[in-house]
């Protein structure tokens, strides 16, 4: 079942085939609805995120025009964990606020009930997921659930081929440092000055800023601040490697 799940969305040649493709996946797996996004305020990325889904329509517009894809708590659930997760669950993993709260109930009054959503981050992009909801008071197919872990993970890779292919994605490759560059990167991320990376390498104070300021040019920024960011943003660096935990 999960390679055949694997193949219909692979087999997708445009968004609509995919949407066609998760409809039929997201009935068999026991769910009415689904939604393959990514984290950002969609209307502003005109076009450029992924956005998929067959919610129902009024609660799809009321989402964008609130710009809820930026705090949604189902979002911000599914960036500390690594498998998926339902809806239910979301107290145990995140501290809910009263606008949260307030969202999940107006989502209940729209019709949408339980879920069960599947991260989807991927270094050098905007955070994702994909969802699976049921209306309200229909009961979650917990036997499908390890099926529905694979069927996001399978969709939300078929919808980055077609909105890369489409030119809709920037190419998720980061620029390669040397490994020089690299542990000079990391010490400035642990607050090391130039100084002291140059005492730490065995090496002078400046190659350590050459190698510095050649890492920022790949990564086309200006500032030492922004590339510790970007090197943690794509993978080059860890939050491990920074407070060596």
């Amino acid at each position: 079942m999960a390679m055949r799940f694997l193949h219909l969305v692979e087999a997708s040649a445009t968004p609509d085939d995919l949407a066609a493709a998760m409809a039929a996946v997201t009935e068999e797996l026991g769910f009415q609805y689904f939604a393959l996004t990514h984290h950002v305020d969609i209307l502003a990325a005109r076009g450029t995120a992924i956005r998929l889904h067959n919610y129902p329509a009024q609660w799809a517009d009321y989402y964008d025009a609130n710009v809820l894809g930026l705090s949604d708590p189902v979002h911000r659930a599914s960036h500390v964990t690594s498998k998926g997760f339902c809806w239910s669950s979301m107290a145990m993993m995140i501290p809910l606020t009263a606008a949260d709260l307030r969202l999940l109930r107006l989502g209940r009054e729209q019709g949408l009930g339980d879920g069960f959503t599947v991260p989807a981050n991927v270094p050098g992009e905007a955070r994702g997921s994909c969802s699976f909801a049921n209306q309200a008071g229909r009961p979650m197919p917990e036997l499908m659930l390890p099926l529905a872990q694979l069927a996001g993970i399978f969709a939300f890779e078929a919808a980055r081929r077609l909105w890369t292919g489409r030119g809709r994605l920037q190419d998720p490759r980061p620029p390669a440092l040397t490994d020089r560059q690299r542990d000079c990167a990391l010490l400035v991320g642990r607050g090391k000055s130039d100084w002291e990376a140059a005492q730490i390498l065995g090496i002078s104070e400046e190659t350590v800023a050459c190698h510095v300021r050649q890492a920022c040019e790949r990564h086309g920024v200006n500032k030492r601040t922004l590339l510790v960011v970007q090197t943690l943003f794509d993978g080059t660096l860890t939050f491990t490697d920074l407070f060596r935990r």
